[in-house]
């Protein structure tokens, strides 16, 4: 199976247990149907699930000899993930009205099915992280402790949306929080499902995080909503941290080719170590704007 059809199919299992799951009498859809449907619109169709394949890749690269294992984990940090977007997109932060070529979550079910929806994705992500104690028990805590501080205070996502709302904030920290912190989650999270020390992945995740924010914010500054599926010009028009304003789109493409190099680099010795330098060396390569890439051509 193709890894991101695997994806798929363990958020598909994770969001039905969450919106059709049976009571005792037998009955389905005890999920407020409003509720369910909003759940689902913030996960489906997603986008890239770079994140989660990244966790797969990295597992399979360690020996992964549990998948159900790396599925829960994997499908945990696209959960996060999703609820991220979500909680980004409310009129309190961006008010984006579009996201992944679609109206965005409060757009389409109101803002106060959006900040649930935001809120139960992340109660569903650590579910899904306790169903990855039933198969390898001994690697619950590890996982636990990974995904809890990707999310949390003081170097998860929220910290990284709450960066936003001070006067001053470092580029460096900024893009640490708000997007590395995820990415370090999928790589640790990877080796620590394989049942290997996950403290060698953090560089990959920590290279790979910077770099996908510095290529997020070279697409905001030069790619047009059609081609990104969401509003652009927003770090300028909202005065946030971006690696093209500080930069210079020159400087900020030098920047991402260097992280993306110390990416490959940083990748721990492993059985499957060769293999996995390939697979980053190419996702690498799509983290570029099209037109950055056709220019430089």
């Amino acid at each position: 199976m193709y890894a991101i059809d695997r994806i798929e199919s363990a958020l598909n299992r994770a969001l039905a247990r969450a919106t059709q799951s049976p009571t005792e009498a037998g009955a389905k859809n005890e999920c407020p149907p409003k509720f369910a449907a909003a759940l689902n619109y913030s996960v489906f169709p997603g986008g890239g699930r770079f994140r989660p394949r990244l966790c797969l890749a990295v597992a399979a690269a360690c020996g992964e000899d549990h998948p159900e294992c790396t599925d829960a984990a994997a499908v945990a940090i696209e959960l996060m993930h999703c609820a991220s977007l979500v909680h980004d997109d409310l009129p309190c932060f961006d008010n984006a009205s579009s996201r992944r070529g679609k109206p965005s979550v409060h757009r389409a079910h109101g803002e106060r099915l959006a900040v649930l929806s935001g809120d139960a994705l992340i109660v569903l992500a650590f579910q899904e992280v306790a169903r990855a104690g039933l198969v390898a028990p001994q690697r619950l805590p590890a996982l636990l402790a990974i995904v809890a501080e990707s999310v949390g205070a003081p170097h998860g996502i929220a910290a990284g949306q709450a960066w936003e709302c001070e006067s001053t904030v470092s580029l460096a920290a900024y893009q640490q929080a708000k997007t590395g912190a995820l990415f370090v989650a999928s790589t640790m999270a990877g080796a620590a499902a394989a049942g290997h020390d996950a403290k060698p992945w953090r560089a990959l995740g920590m290279a790979l995080g910077e770099a996908y924010q510095v290529a997020d914010d070279l697409h905001d500054a030069v790619d047009t909503e059609e081609e990104l599926g969401k509003p652009v010009g927003r770090d300028a028009a909202l005065g946030r941290p971006s690696a093209a304003i500080d930069l210079g789109i020159t400087g900020a493409v030098q920047r991402l080719n260097l992280l993306l190099a110390n990416a490959v680099d940083s990748i721990p010795e492993c059985a499957g170590a060769i293999p996995l330098r390939a697979v980053i060396a190419a996702e690498a390569g799509r983290l570029m704007p099209k037109r950055l890439r056709l220019r430089a051509a």
